[in-house]
């Protein structure tokens, strides 16, 4: 059965590597329920985890990014590779899971957590500088990108309270083929599979705008 493992929240680090004095992406377990909203417009500050704290609103927080997923698997076998414990929320996940392919979940699928919250999963995590700086590994971006098991930005479509050790349903899940994996690897290192993103309903616009640039290019 899959189910969270934590709720993961942020607090205001100091950056060198961002045009942002500070970053929100240390994030760390937050114990008992944890509220998840719908948030406002990209561009204001809170995310979908109530207490959970974004720093440059020009590219974090927003409705499309309301909440950020990364599976425990995917942590554990980095952790394994690169020789150091990786805890919950240290990619900066809102949502530590286990037993969801979140590589493998498609953009439209639903979630439902616990009772209550209904989240959909909206596009993959593209790596930035200050993701590389605060994990502090050489050549960062790079492994990463090549790994291609990016996580999930998630809409909230129903919002509600959920804690750790809920359990997480897949309800939805559309009748395209394009995944967080697959539209990641569109994004980054495969631009031959951008045509397959722009039928997805789901995806958000800012996504196909880059998408359509990209083509006519």
């Amino acid at each position: 059965m899959a189910y969270l493992i934590s709720v993961n929240a942020g607090t205001p680090t100091p950056t060198e590597h961002s045009s942002m004095p500070m970053t929100g992406i240390d994030k760390r377990p937050v114990e008992g329920p944890v509220l998840v909203l719908v948030p406002g417009p990209q561009g204001t500050a809170p995310t979908g985890i109530a207490g959970d704290v974004v720093c440059d609103v020009r590219v974090h927080g927003g409705p499309d990014k309301a909440v950020y997923a990364y599976a425990r698997e995917n942590l554990d076998r980095w952790a394994t590779e690169l020789g150091r414990e990786l805890s919950g929320g240290v990619f900066g996940e809102n949502l530590t899971t286990s037993g969801l392919d979140v590589t493998g979940a498609r953009i439209g699928e639903r979630w439902r957590i616990g009772g209550e919250v209904l989240l959909e999963v909206a596009s993959p995590r593209i790596p930035c500088r200050t993701f590389a700086a605060w994990l502090g590994e050489a050549g960062w971006m790079r492994r990463f990108t090549e790994r291609a098991e990016p996580g999930a930005y998630l809409r909230v479509l129903r919002p509600g309270s959920i804690r750790a050790g809920d359990p997480i349903e897949v309800v939805h899940s559309p009748a395209h083929d394009v995944t967080i994996g697959v539209a990641f690897r569109a994004l980054t290192a495969e631009p031959e599979l951008l045509p397959l993103l722009l039928p997805v309903d789901e995806l958000p616009e800012r996504t196909k705008e880059k998408v359509r640039a990209r083509l006519s290019q």
